[in-house]
């Protein structure tokens, strides 16, 4: 059955816990963009480890009351074309071409987070291009990288091929670029993974067709 593409919304039922982030990522936050000079300083005293993808950079950036609303956006609903995977995990396709497909996952997980999803228990993951946040981290060494992953206290952001890359609630996969082979074999990979949704990202006729469906 092919994947049925949707708009960019998120699903009411999706299980697994909730939580409200007081202090952090929000859609308010910029996207983790890779700046010159060291990591900030850990946030209210946590370990390096436990750093949240925010801008690096000199300073870090201001988070803003925690109270303060989400930007308005539209209301979840359930899909009627949605598919479940393997894993028992609801699945959604939201179309953008390759180019734009890492802005779509951005924009997938901003929703996620106003919708009441703990960044702990989002994976995001890419096919082509790395993400400016994981090349960054990397640059650091592998160890301090993988160890964020650990502590899971925020999304975290890995290659798609990345056999470390552990399984989240939510995982979501940008298909912006790289070969069919790699791309046919990082989806069912990140289905595998995804406990509770899987939301991908790219062009539906190409994804459809890697995955052996009829658009």
């Amino acid at each position: 059955m092919p994947l049925i593409p949707e708009e960019p919304q998120i699903h009411e039922s999706v299980p697994g816990p909730r939580a409200t982030p007081a202090a952090g990522r929000t859609a308010s936050t910029p996207r983790p963009v890779p700046g010159p000079g060291p990591r900030p300083a850990p946030p209210r005293g946590a370990p390096a480890a436990g750093v949240r993808p925010g801008k690096p950079g000199p300073t870090a950036p201001s988070r803003g009351p925690a109270g303060a609303p989400p930007a308005q956006r539209p209301g979840p609903k359930q899909s009627a074309g949605g598919t479940g995977a393997a894993s028992g995990a609801q699945l959604q396709l939201i179309p953008a071409p390759q180019s734009g497909a890492l802005d779509a996952a951005e924009e997938a997980v901003d929703l996620l987070l106003d919708s009441g999803r703990a960044p702990g228990d989002i994976l995001v993951l890419t096919t082509g291009e790395m993400h400016p946040w994981a090349a960054h981290e990397l640059s650091f060494g592998e160890a301090s990288y993988w160890a964020q992953q650990d502590a899971a206290d925020d999304v975290f952001y890995a290659d798609a091929g990345a056999e470390r890359a552990t399984g989240r609630p939510v995982v979501v996969v940008a298909v912006n670029g790289g070969a069919e082979e790699i791309i046919s074999r990082a989806l069912p990979a990140a289905m595998a993974r995804a406990g509770a949704l899987l939301v991908v990202c790219g062009d539906p006729q190409r994804i459809n067709a890697l995955l052996g469906v009829n658009a």
